[in-house]
């Protein structure tokens, strides 16, 4: 019989900036305002790689309880004995360090997205969880969308015929009139020591949609490597700026064209007037989302014999009504807990499978257009006192 009372996962978050902020949001929202009610999530420590200052701040920029401990390195956020599970927030040219850290600590760990710079690297820290029996996970947030489970079960139930291709794009027009982006060098999407450019912040949006409607509904049995045709356009800094790629299934005869972009916008009046960003196109017909590719909350169905009707389904984002909050990253927090409520080590939907054969398409893009990150972020030897993991860098 289960239990009446909802199985409370501790989480210890690892950075501060924006995106942490949004996630521990989401963390405490009321789970009823999104009717969940067998799981509850709270906040016990919070770390900057800094300063305990700047950790106590943070839990007052998101009303967080008082009851938290803060931590000004990471080493005692990871030894802190009352955490579950540790939220990776830092960035993702940090993962491999900081994961590793974690995981060597004995603590499960939801990790932002991109996982890693380099398959090798996702590779490591998930033969590191396997060697720990840990839990560990890449914070896709997308794929936990309701809008996205029903696509995946659309794209199965045959609803739009055999998926033949997806067409995704995430892209942020940051180009003056000429096209000409104007970052700083040494901002994030840029830099290349922070593993800067489009496709590892964007891009792994573009793919996931080309792999959850491609690669994920494949049976089992029948999982296809892709073949992987890129191409990409460089920053001044050596980042790439635009890239686009050909994934490839020819055993399923299906194929997903994804792009990133800093130059151009997905949406460049903000509107949505340029169209769909995700096309799924079936022998039936499609389905088409409004962007932005990491959080659609409408999709559009056209079907060959539709009577010329399309069918349009919308999915808001539920809201706390106390706080008027709610962005979406709940429901990865969501599978986080039912996963250690049962045991389980990896998610069903975020297999660690699906993670490096992603890894892998990103990691070949990157190579084949000539883009080369430090060695500090890209070796996939841990090293627990190395700058990335003592706030040193």
């Amino acid at each position: 019989m289960a239990s009446s009372t909802p199985f409370t996962i501790k989480w210890g978050i690892m950075a501060t900036g924006g995106i942490a902020q949004t996630f521990c949001k989401d963390l405490l929202t009321d789970p009823a305002s999104r009717d969940v009610h067998d799981i509850r999530h709270e906040i016990v420590a919070v770390s900057s790689s800094t300063s305990a200052e700047r950790a106590a701040e943070f839990i007052k920029k998101i009303d967080g309880p008082s009851s938290a401990k803060t931590y000004g390195s990471y080493t005692e956020l990871v030894a802190d004995p009352n955490v579950d599970i540790i939220y990776v927030a830092t960035p993702h040219g940090h993962h491999f360090q900081n994961t590793m850290l974690a995981l060597e600590a004995g603590k499960n760990v939801l990790c932002e997205k991109a996982f890693t710079v380099t398959a090798s690297q996702t590779k490591k820290l998930i033969a590191k969880a396997q060697e720990k029996n840990l839990f560990l996970m890449e914070a896709v947030w997308v794929r936990y969308f309701p809008i996205s489970i029903k696509i995946r079960q659309m794209i199965k139930d045959g609803v739009i015929g055999h998926v033949h291709r997806t067409i995704a794009d995430l892209s942020f027009g940051e180009g003056d009139e000429n096209g000409i982006v104007s970052f700083p060098d040494t901002h994030r999407m840029v830099n290349l020591d922070l593993a800067g450019g489009a496709l590892l912040d964007l891009g792994i949006y573009s793919l996931t949609w080309l792999f959850q409607t491609l690669y994920h509904v494949q049976p089992e049995a029948e999982k296809e490597a892709p073949q992987v045709v890129s191409s990409i356009n460089k920053y001044r800094t050596g980042a790439d700026e635009t890239t686009a790629m050909i994934v490839n299934f020819p055993q399923h005869k299906s194929m997903g064209i994804a792009t990133t972009s800093i130059q151009v916008g997905t949406d460049p009046d903000g509107v949505g007037s340029a169209g769909p960003a995700i096309r799924i196109q079936g022998s039936k017909g499609e389905i088409q989302l409004a962007g932005p590719a990491y959080r659609p909350l409408q999709y559009k169905l056209i079907l060959k014999d539709g009577d010329n009707k399309v069918q349009t389904v919308e999915y808001p984002i539920p809201k706390d009504t106390k706080r008027d909050w709610g962005h979406g990253m709940f429901w990865e927090a969501d599978e986080c807990a039912r996963c250690l409520r049962d045991g389980k080590k990896q998610s069903d939907t975020m297999p660690w499978s699906e993670s490096i054969a992603i890894m892998e398409v990103m990691d070949k893009t990157l190579t084949d257009g000539g883009v080369q990150y430090p060695e500090l972020i890209t070796t996939d030897v841990y090293d627990a006192k190395s700058p990335l993991n003592t706030g040193n860098q």
